[in-house]
């Protein structure tokens, strides 16, 4: 590899690192206007799998707005995440998977704040990402929940 081309890779990487930053940032913060910006004209989500929705990002917005208000306090933390970067047939644009961690603690709205958070769940989400001419977005996000706890329980599987 060249210079320039590592040099390249390692810009796509920090944008991609950047991308999914934004994502767990917007969701942890409410912001659905920023969660729609992040995905392509085509992208979806699919959240089945924590007893959500699948389908075109907008409409899983709504659902998220409406879902997670029931928590004042969101926090994703994604990590291990592992980076792979391919080519579109046909030459048509760059693509990249992400497949990450994450724990994401919440606590209820109305809750008092002392003691351990509500709820607490954990995964893996698989981030199909597309370079477009605005720069790198999602064209689908897949979450995978393995397991959730709720305050004097412990962890229990999701069910596949």
């Amino acid at each position: 590899m060249t210079q320039r081309v590592e040099l390249a890779t390692v810009m796509d990487r920090l944008a991609v690192d950047e991308l999914v930053t934004e994502y767990a940032g917007a969701v942890d913060d409410g912001d659905w206007t920023a969660y729609r910006g992040l995905f392509t004209a085509d992208g979806r989500a699919d959240y089945r799998s924590a007893g959500g929705i699948e389908g075109e990002a907008g409409r899983v917005a709504g659902w998220l707005a409406e879902s997670l208000r029931l928590f004042a306090m969101r926090q994703h933390l994604i990590v291990n995440r592992r980076l792979r970067f391919g080519i579109l047939e046909h030459d048509t644009g760059d693509t990249a998977r992400v497949r990450a961690d994450y724990i994401n603690p919440m606590r209820f709205a109305g809750a008092d704040g002392s003691g351990a958070p509500d709820l607490v769940c954990g995964g893996r989400y698989d981030f199909g990402l597309l370079r477009t001419t605005e720069g790198w977005r999602l064209r689908e996000v897949v979450v995978q929940e393995k397991w959730r706890r709720m305050p004097d329980r412990s962890p229990a599987a999701v069910p596949e």
